[in-house]
């Protein structure tokens, strides 16, 4: 991972620096730091107010390596900064809040990049990157419909929450973020093991070892982005999220395209809006969902007659499975994609339907 790193940003390098000159002083200006400037660390350090031991020379050299390695990556740390704009307001005042430090918030960043689909292969999603047992343990729903791992204000209620018992547990950030990153048990188990309660003294799973010293590179790099070669305007960040919020009470699952008309808007939009809805459908139940800027006004009267529209239109559009039936040969006899006829009925390809059955079918052909 770190050759692929380093390959990269002397490709990017590269590619920056073969336009004409006029082109690269738009991309880089020709004043762009040496690696060995962006080196020079302020003292003193801290994370969460703990101090870093940076005059001890392995302290320092992990130090260095997580600072050069995000800054080589010049892509992602523009990413960082443009959505940190859009986001790290709403962090920080929940941090505050709550009484926890500032500096929990590059927690985000390492963790998903503030990204809400970000996965990994353990299984962890969303912008703090819950598995699924611990999202469950913070009130989080997690199912085949929704996911509120991927839902930013809840997932940082919890991961705040999360964060504070941990903190609890073991007396120190450092190591509370170090067993968000690998779990209580393991930390526990390590320092009962060790006979060490500092984290820059213990020896973890590499991926923790790093884990502090990444979220104070994205520290350092975020807070004085011009001296690491990082020169975004105002105007080049990622606007903070403008919406109105409503209340609704499914009686039944509610296909999204119904509710992004009745929002004003249309389906990708409030997917983008609402990350926690899987698939097409708003299950049964009562749901806050997050609409487009000034469109809550009269949302409620269009959603009655939108649905009151829908659900005549499949009432009218119900195939009866015959003999013989299955959901290909009705796909290909009313001239419509398969998949659709699966998102229509919430079904897979799994599912076995028999003669009786009622199937949801739109867009029919005529048949002669």
């Amino acid at each position: 991972m770190i050759k692929k790193t380093i390959i990269a940003g002397i490709l990017f390098t590269f590619y920056a620096f073969s336009f004409n000159s006029e082109v690269r002083a738009v991309l880089e200006p020709s004043n762009f730091p040496s690696l060995d400037s962006c080196l020079d660390i302020r003292m003193p350090l801290d994370f969460c107010g703990e101090p870093v031991p940076m005059k001890n020379p392995e302290i320092k050299e992990r130090m260095e390596k997580e600072i050069i390695l995000a800054i080589w990556n010049r892509p992602q740390v523009i990413l960082w900064l443009k959505r940190a704009n859009r986001y790290f307001p709403t962090i920080e005042r929940m941090l505050s809040i709550a009484g926890v430090p500032d500096d929990i918030k590059y927690l985000s960043i390492i963790e998903s990049a503030l990204r809400a689909h970000a996965g990994s292969s353990k299984g962890a999603i969303g912008f703090w990157q819950f598995m699924r047992s611990t999202a469950r343990r913070y009130e989080l729903i997690v199912n085949s419909q929704i996911d509120e791992r991927r839902n930013f204000y809840k997932s940082t209620d919890a991961a705040i929450r999360y964060l504070k018992d941990l903190y609890q547990i073991f007396g120190a950030w450092t190591l509370a973020a170090a067993a968000y990153n690998m779990g209580e048990d393991g930390l526990e188990a390590e320092i009962t093991v060790q006979k060490v309660q500092n984290y820059y003294q213990l020896y973890l799973p590499l991926e923790t070892q790093r884990y502090i010293f990444k979220a104070i590179a994205a520290k350092l790099i975020m807070t004085n982005p011009k001296k690491y070669g990082f020169r975004l305007s105002k105007n080049d960040l990622y606007a903070p999220l403008q919406f109105d919020q409503v209340q609704i009470n499914c009686t039944q699952d509610v296909p999204i395209q119904i509710l992004a008309k009745s929002a004003n808007t249309y389906f990708k939009k409030l997917k983008d809006l609402n990350p926690e809805i899987r698939g097409h459908y708003l299950p049964q139940g009562v749901h806050t969902l997050v609409i487009p800027k000034g469109t809550s006004t009269g949302f409620h009267n269009r959603y009655k007659t939108n649905l009151n529209i829908w659900s005549q239109q499949e009432n009218a559009h119900v195939y009866i499975v015959q003999k013989g039936d299955n959901l290909s040969n009705i796909a290909d006899r009313f001239n419509v994609p398969l998949p659709a006829l699966l998102i229509w009925n919430r079904i897979s390809m799994r599912k076995h339907i028999h003669p009786g059955d009622r199937i949801i079918v739109y867009q029919q052909k005529k048949i002669e």
